[in-house]
């Protein structure tokens, strides 16, 4: 199987999972390994924070499937124009909704037919007239360019195979001077092969994450600058999850600490003015620069 091939069976994975998630109640995802509907039969949420106590919190949009909360970070402002990049059944969106207020806008956008749907329904019972939610692929996103103040993510990017593409495409929507905030899954040393290839876990946050320092690179390649991680916490998975995806070898040296799975929320801004269009600037007076 090519790359492409791979990249398109990891995306039909991820829209039947979270297919199936979103006929789920946040109680039902809850007792789930990562939030994600992995039935592990677990009861607790091994990555999700806590939304209740949000300004804008709406309980029948929060599916337990974040890894952080992006919107605290987000330095939205009223007014904004906020892109939700994996918004899922509206959570991040409705949060980051109740700080643009009415004269602001929000645009959820999500690969899963079933999340979008119910997320414009709970917009509609809202009765949110400037919040939208879009079918569209991460990679390709369903929005001009120079559009968002501000694009927000919370722990969905990890699970596009082309990540370079996602993250070009959040540079290419953002307006010149605007930012993001995304929380994310990344790792430290090897994740063990036996995670790394479980489809479930994949749905489930982990087997799709790179590593921190790649991470990074990634979205200073795309463009952005002044990259900081705002937040960091190491995800602990209990030891009867990792153990059903593990050897006993492989779940030792897991349990070792060598290596380690952790959440990460990064900020980063787009330049106000490209290196091209500084050149043109420059060019366009009396100048020796061209």
């Amino acid at each position: 199987m090519n790359t492409i091939e791979n990249a398109e069976k990891l995306k039909e994975i991820v829209k039947e999972k979270y297919g199936q998630i979103a006929d789920q109640s946040y109680e039902q995802n809850a007792t789930s390994c990562c939030g994600a509907g992995c039935g592990c039969n677990s009861d607790y949420v091994v990555m999700a924070d806590d939304y209740t106590k949000l300004k804008g919190y709406v309980a029948e949009a929060d599916l337990g499937l974040g890894c952080g909360l992006p919107t605290e970070f987000a330095f939205i402002k009223e007014g904004d124009t906020v892109i939700d990049l994996g918004s899922g059944a509206g959570n991040d969106a409705f949060v980051a909704r109740s700080i643009t207020g009415e004269k602001g806008k929000v645009i959820g956008v999500d690969i899963t037919e079933k999340m979008v749907d119910k997320a414009r329904a709970n917009a509609e019972k809202l009765g949110y007239n400037n919040v939208e939610f879009r079918l569209g692929d991460i990679e390709k996103l369903p929005v001009n360019s120079n559009v968002a103040d501000v694009i927000v993510s919370n722990c969905v990017l990890n699970l596009v195979p082309d990540k370079a593409k996602a993250f070009a495409e959040t540079f290419r929507v953002l307006k010149p001077g605007g930012h993001f905030s995304v929380s994310d899954i990344v790792l430290r040393g090897e994740l063990p092969e036996g995670l790394r290839k479980s489809a479930e876990m994949y749905a489930g946050c982990v087997a799709g994450a790179s590593s921190k320092k790649d991470y990074l690179n990634i979205i200073e390649k795309a463009g952005f600058y002044n990259v900081k991680i705002q937040k960091e916490k190491m995800i602990t998975i209990p030891d009867e999850i990792a153990a059903a995806h593990l050897s006993k070898e492989e779940f030792i040296q897991f349990k070792s600490g060598e290596s380690g799975i952790y959440s990460i929320t990064v900020y980063a801004e787009k330049p106000s003015q490209t290196n091209e269009e500084k050149q043109a600037a420059c060019c366009g007076v009396e100048s020796t620069c061209c």
